[in-house]
This record gives structure tokens, C-alpha cells and sequence, in this order.
């Protein structure tokens, strides 16, 4: 596979999305780069959206909350929570003790949210390009933000959402708040996205419609698409001559008869491999048709858990990949 042309520039930006189809691998792709940014000194925050509580288990970390937490050393993380998010919002930008008049905060947001579509979804974009405005301004520690977002169905209405709210709010605070995070999250030397994917028939296909949507209804900047689980060729065409002669008739049972009958197993896993890896391969090729991207491969890890050790591997080949 050839190094990516991204290079050094994929840890250049502040703020990094990450979004794919569910099951692809996006929240493991996600904390192996926040492991391979601090390994080149950089203070990582990551930040988990859907708050399933799982992103932190990649550092083999118990969950946590809004406020960020070290997980690993140069790599904090927070897990999102609207209600909390609102509850910051309100006290920093009212600066008046309003929440014991309003009542139970999850009563304010469900009203606020059905009263103005997208306010979830600002609260947590919000809170996001905050922390990068305030780590550029001096008053954050991070180098680099990396979210957990949403997956390729919901991502483009939360990354939309400043937009979609300014062109409800025409004057006042929030009006200038929305200005200030469209910037942030259109300036290609600040953000990107990046698409995770798999190479099978489904993630490919959405991986196509999300970038199609993203290109025509978002203002942030595309970054990548990284293909997950790819399957490794385990011979050249010429050597499937060879392999194909070893599976039948003479060969098979002279193999079998002096190494046991685990060879026939073998090959048959063999050709079962051969023959995913070049299926898959298909819908590489129109992936690469149509994205017009660059493309990022980490290969499948034929391992069970999903630990710190897996997190390890996925960021040296994810570093290896892009050349650092």
C-alpha cells in the first residue's frame, strides 16, 4: 500500500471529526490517532458524542464525564452530555443564577430543542469548537481536539447545525456565536473530517452519499477517508496457479499425509481469504471512482480484544500509512 499523501498535515489541523457507518471501527480509529499525536508530543483532547461510555475501554480507562480526564498520558477525554453542555452555556453567557427559576435541566433542553430544531446538535458542536478556540487563545491545554461524532446518518446535521441555526437567529449573542464556530469549522487549516469505513458493499455505499452531502450541504473541509479491516493479499496472481494446484487431487494428499490433515484446513481458510480480499477489492475501486479523497488503509488485526494493545497497533499502522 502507498504511504498517503496527507502525510504530516493529517496532525497539522486543531480539530479533527471523525464519523463513519456503525460497526466500521470509527471510535478505535479515533484513539489510535489521539495515541499517535501524543507520541509526537502533542496534548490531545478526545471527545466521545454518542456517550456509549465505550471510547475511554480503547485506553483501557473507565468512563467519564463532561469535564476531561487523562486517559492516557497527553490524551484527556470527555464524553458529551447536552444537559451539561446547556448548563455551561447558560452560566457562561447569562452570568445570572437562572437554572433554579427555570426547573429540571432535561425539561429546559427538551423544550429549547423542540422550540428550535438543532439546539442539541450546537450544544455539542459548541462545546467542541470552544475547547479549539480557547486551546488557540492560550487558555486550553490541547494541541489537537478529535471527536467521536456522530455516525454517517446523523453527522451532517450536527456539523451543520451553527449554520442551520444562524439562518434563524439574524442579530443578537447567539447570532455572533454561530459566526465565530462556521468560521472555525470552515477553515481548512483548522478542521477536517475524516471518514471511516470498511471495505464491504454497505459502509462503501454510505461512505459515497456522505461525502456527496458533505461536498454539497457543509461548509467543513473534507480530510480523508480511512479504510478499515483491509484484508491482506496473501499471494501475487502468480503465485494462484500454484496455490490452486496445491487443493485438489495429489498435492493436497501428499501435503496432508506428511504435515496431518490441518493443511486442508489451511488452504480452504486460504482461498476463503483470497476470495474476500478480492471481492472487497471491488468496491475499493469504486470507492476510489468516487470519492475523489485521499484513502487511508489500516489492515483487518486478527485479534479479539479491543484494548490499549489494539489501540497500539491500529496508531502504528495508521502512523506507518501516512508516513510519520
Amino acid at each position: 500500500m502507498n504511504p498517503s499523501p496527507l502525510g504530516a498535515g493529517f496532525l497539522d489541523r486543531r480539530l479533527l471529526f471523525f464519523t463513519g457507518k456503525g460497526g466500521v471501527g470509527k471510535s478505535t480509529v479515533t484513539a489510535a490517532t489521539a495515541l499517535m499525536a501524543s507520541e509526537r508530543g502533542k496534548r490531545v483532547l478526545l471527545v466521545e458524542v454518542d456517550a456509549k461510555g465505550n471510547l475511554t475501554s480503547l485506553f483501557e480507562h473507565p468512563p467519564v464525564g463532561f469535564e476531561p480526564v487523562e486517559v492516557y498520558p497527553g490524551v484527556s477525554a470527555m464524553q458529551m452530555r447536552t444537559e451539561a453542555a446547556l448548563s455551561e452555556y447558560l452560566r457562561m453567557t447569562l452570568r445570572v443564577p437562572v437554572l433554579a427559576r427555570l426547573g429540571p435541566l432535561a425539561n429546559v433542553l427538551d423544550f429549547v430543542a423542540t422550540a428550535a430544531p438543532g439546539v442539541r446538535e450546537i450544544l455539542t458542536v459548541g462545546k467542541v469548537c470552544s475547547e479549539v478556540r480557547e486551546s488557540i487563545e492560550g487558555r486550553a491545554d490541547w494541541d489537537l481536539v478529535l471527536v467521536d461524532a456522530a455516525a454517517t446518518g446523523h453527522v451532517i446535521a450536527q456539523l451543520d447545525s451553527p449554520r442551520a441555526i444562524q439562518g434563524m437567529v439574524q442579530v443578537g449573542p447567539v447570532r455572533q456565536q454561530t459566526e465565530w464556530m462556521v468560521e472555525l469549522l470552515s477553515d481548512p487549516a483548522t478542521t477536517a473530517l475524516h471518514v471511516v469505513t470498511a471495505p464491504e458493499e454497505m459502509p462503501v455505499n454510505e461512505t459515497i452519499g456522505l461525502v456527496d452531502r458533505a461536498r454539497a450541504e457543509l461548509h467543513v473541509p473534507l480530510g480523508s477517508v480511512i479504510v478499515n479491516r483491509v484484508l491482506p493479499e496473501p499471494f501475487t496472481r502468480g503465485d494462484e496457479p500454484v496455490f490452486e494446484a496445491l487443493l485438489d487431487g495429489a498435492p493436497r494428499d501428499r501435503l496432508e499425509a506428511e504435515a496431518g490433515t490441518g493443511v486442508g484446513a489451511v488452504l480452504e481458510a486460504t482461498r476463503l481469504a483470497v476470495s474476500m480480499r478480492r471481492s472487497r477489492a471491488v468496491h475499493l475501486t469504486q470507492l476510489r471512482a468516487a470519492v475523489d479523497l485521499p484513502l487511508v488503509y489500516l489492515p483487518y488485526l486478527f485479534v479479539r480484544d479491543h484494548g490499549l494493545r489494539v489501540t497500539h497497533m491500529v496508531a502504528e499502522h495508521l502512523a506507518e500509512e501516512l508516513g510519520l
